[in-house]
Order: structure tokens, then C-alpha cells, then sequence
């Protein structure tokens, strides 16, 4: 099995002063309103996205707390606002990240590769496992859209979640993913959801300067 992960996933860690629980990216419980509560799943992803690139930043690293996160998350809403809907297609999702990047004076490019409806539509399991493989090789997050679980049941439906890490070469067919969702650390397989999803979904990793 060969494994591609972020360099340092501790970046995403989050610890809770009050409790002292530990959690691995932005939790969209964590928002004020039951609303947000409910549909914050893509604004969270943005989140651990621009706060992976962040990394390093001392003032960034020294303030991975809960309740600075949940101002982030906030602050963060107010572009990457979910509609009705959600956040229910990947270039919405670009569009929203690309306009919170540019309020903070950073340049944002992403790329997609969408998992449509239609399978004969469908990328193949090796475009999309190409596609992880070579985010995750440059130390970039991917944003998965996740529209129907099919027989996968470690997912939500409707729901975004960050890609951390893939696993290839099971001689099985299986393909690992390291997952971050609600503030947990979760592995999926691609293969099983590739294979079974209704609806498809997508992935988007973002260039940030």
C-alpha cells in the first residue's frame, strides 16, 4: 500500500481550553445558529483549507483554539454562504473561497474534478485517485463534496468534507481516504463510494498566494 498525506496534519489540530478536547479541523457545530449548524459543512472545509495554508504563521498556529476557530468560521460565512441548498455544486464552493480569499488580500485558483449524476459522465476511479494523489503530494487539502453516501457509511449525504490523506495498491480494489469531518478523524473508501454513489459530488484543491 502506498500512502500520500498531508505533510502535517497537526496543523489542522484544535484543542478546546475549556474542556481540553482535541479535534482535527473545524466542526460546523461549532457555529452560533441552528441554520448554520445545519449547512455549515462547506464554510468548515473553507476553513481548514486557509487554515492549512496558514500553517506556520505563528500568530495563525498559536490561536488553533475552538473559540478563534468559531470567529474564523464566522467570518468566513459571510462568503462562503450556503444557499437553500446548501453548497451544493464544486464552483460554488470555488466561487466562495475565491471571494474570501480576495477580501484578505490573497490570490485564490482552484482546480475540479467533478463526479456527476450521470455515470458515462463519471471520471474513471484512477482520474480521481490521480487526482488526490497529486493535491496531496504538494501539501494541498482537498475539498470533497459528497451528494449521496451510496453504500459507504462513514459519510453524510449533502455534506463537504477535507481530504487528508489516500491509500493505494489494496489488493482488493479498496482506496483509503483519511478524512476530516465534524472535527473527527474518519477513513472512508473512494472505491466503495465511486462504485455506489446516486448522486456524485466532487473535489476541489485551491492554490492560495
Amino acid at each position: 500500500m502506498k500512502k500520500i498525506s498531508l505533510s502535517n496534519i497537526d496543523a489542522l489540530k484544535i484543542s478546546d481550553n475549556d474542556t481540553n478536547d482535541v479535534f482535527y479541523g473545524c466542526c460546523q457545530d461549532w457555529f452560533g445558529t441552528g441554520w448554520q449548524r445545519l449547512s455549515g459543512c462547506g464554510p468548515s472545509v473553507a476553513c481548514n483549507i486557509f487554515m492549512y495554508h496558514n500553517r506556520g504563521n505563528s500568530a495563525c498556529d498559536n490561536a488553533r483554539n475552538k473559540s478563534s476557530c468559531a470567529a474564523m468560521m464566522e467570518e468566513v460565512w459571510k462568503f462562503v454562504t450556503p444557499t437553500r441548498r446548501g453548497i451544493h455544486t464544486t464552483e460554488m464552493l470555488c466561487e466562495r473561497v475565491t471571494a474570501y480569499g480576495a477580501s484578505k488580500g490573497m490570490i485564490v485558483s482552484s482546480v475540479r474534478c467533478d463526479v456527476p449524476e450521470k455515470r458515462s459522465l463519471r471520471p474513471s476511479s484512477e482520474e480521481v485517485t490521480l487526482f488526490l494523489e497529486d493535491a496531496l503530494s504538494r501539501d494541498i487539502p482537498v475539498a470533497f463534496l459528497n451528494l449521496c453516501n451510496g453504500q459507504e457509511k462513514n459519510l453524510d449525504e449533502w455534506h463537504w468534507v477535507t481530504v487528508a490523506a489516500i491509500e493505494t495498491g489494496d489488493p482488493e480494489g479498496r482506496v483509503p481516504l483519511c478524512i476530516l469531518d465534524r472535527g473527527r478523524i474518519v477513513k472512508i473508501d473512494l472505491a466503495l463510494w465511486l462504485g455506489t454513489t446516486s448522486y456524485g459530488g466532487g473535489f476541489v484543491h485551491f492554490s492560495i498566494t
